[in-house]
């Protein structure tokens, strides 16, 4: 009798098919990005692609590996999601220094591929937040609201990326608006109401769906992100418990906030629609490689991201909270693989 180990059907998915449906899902959400802010966009995307590739080749030959990984498709994904969670005004030397920070900070120093405890493209994102909060901060009035500047015009969108506002000739307050979060954030610390601050602020759900207002390039359009996010789960990427769970969290906490006291708390849809909740709970925070490997596990891991992600939105100091909360589960995934891995057929519990 010869044993056989396992696995004995080997399922047809290899890295880089995964990392290339993954870039196929986001298509929706970087063809509207660009819809909103132009070349700006473009160049956005294009160059923080184009520098985590060679922040990953530069990596392997410095530590004289194979340059073949540089072709799964993992910096080229990278460096799109780092691209989507920027703001349209992100000037190109930051752009550069996101790609580095998620490639050589937060992947190739732990190992590379697979051996990474958080998401790349999040620590990047937050390491840059933290560094440069204004430039961080700055969000552009996009092309489908009322705009002083073309931004399908090469020219302008170029002088922007590479010589920042000031070569423009205007000032930085007159293309700017504020995010929906942000506009509430700072209403209620002045003692607005949340009721009243929507009825000032050019808000609807509906807009907030599509994809009209303000934020990073790529985290506008909820519908964009829904449907890569239905596309990977159709074809079996993803799993669906992390983003339900994460989800239906936020929907729940906000639901009981806001009918308790709706003037402090923003309702559902509000918050389902709004900052970049769909891009974390369907690209962040399914990294097959950051987040637990049972499904019980993952539930635990996306309540634990809705819980946080809502705690920060209302009660802390930043507008947004999905990638802070993403990151500190994150530090949490050996524990919940370890509480609830199955229990070895044959071995009695302990």
């Amino acid at each position: 009798m010869i044993l056989l180990s396992s696995p004995h059907i080997h399922g047809g998915n290899s890295i880089r098919k995964v990392m290339f449906s993954v870039i196929l899902s986001l298509i929706p959400a970087t063809l509207f990005s660009v819809y909103l802010f132009g070349w700006l966009s473009f160049l956005i995307i294009v160059s923080c692609m184009g520098a985590a590739l060679v922040s990953e080749w530069g990596c392997l030959r410095l530590m004289k590996r194979p340059i073949a990984p540089m072709f799964d498709g993992s910096a080229a994904l990278t460096g799109l999601l780092i691209a989507l969670t920027l703001p349209a005004l992100t000037p190109w030397w930051m752009t550069i220094l996101a790609a580095m920070f998620a490639i050589i900070l937060s992947k190739q120093i732990y190992g590379g591929l697979g051996y990474n405890p958080f998401n790349p493209a999040l620590s990047a994102r937050v390491i840059l937040l933290i560094s440069f909060p204004l430039q961080m901060t700055s969000w552009i009035t996009p092309m489908s609201v009322d705009h002083l500047l073309n931004l399908y015009d090469f020219s302008i969108a170029s002088q922007l990326f590479f010589f920042g506002v000031q070569s423009l000739n205007t000032s930085l307050d007159a293309i700017t608006m504020a995010t929906p979060l942000g506009h509430v954030k700072t209403a209620l610390s002045q003692g607005i109401s949340v009721p009243d601050a929507l009825a000032h602020y050019p808000y609807h759900w509906l807009d907030a769906f599509i994809g009209n207002e303000g934020g990073s390039i790529g985290e506008s359009s909820a519908l964009a992100l829904l449907l890569g996010g239905l596309f990977l789960l159709g074809k079996g990427v993803i799993r669906w418990q992390i983003p339900c769970s994460f989800l239906i969290t936020v929907a729940l906490l906000s639901l009981i906030s806001s009918l308790i006291a709706p003037n402090q708390f923003a309702p559902p849809l509000f918050h389902l629609m709004a900052g970049g909740l769909m891009l974390c709970a369907f690209f962040m925070a399914t990294d097959p490689v950051s987040s637990p490997v049972t499904h019980k596990g993952q539930l635990i891991f996306g309540i634990g991201c809705g819980l946080i992600t809502w705690s920060i939105r209302n009660f802390g100091g930043y507008p947004e909270g999905a990638m802070f909360a993403v990151m500190l589960m994150n530090c949490a995934v050996p524990l919940i693989d370890h509480y609830t891995r199955p229990r070895v057929y044959g071995r009695a519990a302990s």
